[in-house]
């Protein structure tokens, strides 16, 4: 089932073209990652799929994205943002507990029943790979989080709310490898329910998880495909250069 689709899609920052004639599906259930140097497009991508580049002053698009078939300018912004949450690359803990935390989103649609609140919150948590760790903590200052984890409760926050679509921007730039380990292990169990969108520079990150692989070049979108074939047998040489490492 497509779950978000671009068509035609341009991004234009005052005279840059940021974003060149996209056409991508995302696919509800699977990890589709997006590779490729800086100044791909790479980021702007998810922000238009999330309508944050409204929010840049001069940014204009052209074409269409759907979400679940429906044009994403015909919702809401704030539905849309419910549905299609973020994770970014770096992890912003709100100066509240670990449960006030995720508990946040939840409040702000009108949940305030306790109970209610901690059965969001130990759900998210778990999802995220982050209960065990803080369960017997939840009234600690989020902020004294390590940094993998402040990323993990980001996550949960973005859970809590319930979103169909998660985009990560790059969410494991800045941190350890067995924090990244955990992530990532987070990542393929949410497949079970959500679509993701990972843009990631780490090309052995997006060999792990992903199922699908789209490399991105100056704006375009050279060519998308399994992860084995864009790893094995991609079908451009470009994309081919840039695994291989000889550029990027």
């Amino acid at each position: 089932m497509v779950k978000v689709k671009a068509e035609k899609l341009n991004i234009y920052y005052g005279k840059l073209h940021a974003l060149k004639e996209i056409n991508l599906e995302v696919q509800d259930h699977e990890i589709l990652s997006i590779i490729g140097p800086a100044n791909s497009g790479k980021s702007t991508f998810l922000k238009a799929v999330n309508r944050l580049n409204d929010l840049i002053f001069g940014s204009r698009m052209e074409g269409k994205i759907y979400l679940d078939g429906q044009d994403i300018y015909q919702l809401e912004v704030e539905l849309l943002r419910r549905r299609v949450g973020m994770v970014f690359a770096l992890p912003i803990a709100l100066p509240l507990s670990i449960f006030e935390n995720i508990a946040y989103g939840p409040r702000l649609q009108g949940i305030n029943r306790r109970d209610t609140l901690a059965e969001i919150v130990e759900k998210a948590l778990k999802a995220a790979y982050l209960w065990d760790e803080v369960k017997d903590r939840l009234d600690l200052s989020a902020l004294k989080l390590s940094g993998g984890q402040q990323q993990r409760l980001c996550i949960a926050r973005t859970l809590a709310v319930e979103p169909e679509v998660i985009l990560y921007d790059e969410p494991c730039s800045g941190l350890d490898p067995i924090s990244t380990l955990k992530v990532e292990e987070a990542m393929r169990e949410l497949k079970k329910n959500y679509a993701q969108v990972l843009v990631t520079n780490n090309v052995k990150q997006a060999a792990r998880v992903s199922d699908r692989v789209a490399f991105f070049l100056t704006g375009e979108l050279i060519e998308i495909g399994s992860r084995e074939k864009i790893f094995t047998a991609p079908s451009d040489k470009r994309t081919d250069d840039y695994i291989s490492g000889r550029f990027g």
